[in-house]
């Protein structure tokens, strides 16, 4: 499997709300600097694990729609927008926010993530 289908396969997945999806696809010294609406946030494993269980109890379902996808070496650069459907309404589809993120990959998983995100 190339780098890119690694990473569509990842964004494709529940990864986002599932942290036992999200694990197999961690490098354990995996790092994200998110320049979010909130300012930097600094990323590991364990908080991204964490994160994707705060998501998964507000959430119950997550879709990625990828616009762009391009690989080159050891990088990975995505655009795409997240939708999701929360627990009070799951018959309602929601963009919760536009994503640009470069992965870089090492040891066949998800190593350092740079990322920019934009509330919808």
């Amino acid at each position: 499997m190339s780098i890119k289908e690694f990473v569509q396969k990842f964004y494709k997945s529940d990864a986002l709300i599932d942290s036992e999806i999200m694990k197999a696809y961690l490098h354990p010294e995996v790092t994200v600097e998110w320049n979010s609406t909130k300012g930097l946030i600094v990323l590991n494993h364990d908080s991204m694990l964490a994160m994707a269980n705060e998501l998964s109890r507000a959430y119950v379902r997550s879709k990625v729609r990828i616009s762009h996808i391009i690989a080159e070496e050891d990088l990975v650069s995505i655009r795409y927008s997240h939708y999701v459907k929360t627990i009070e309404n799951p018959r309602e589809e929601m963009l919760l926010a536009h994503f640009s993120t470069i992965w870089q990959i090492k040891d066949d998983k998800l190593y350092r993530g740079f990322q920019m995100s934009q509330f919808s």
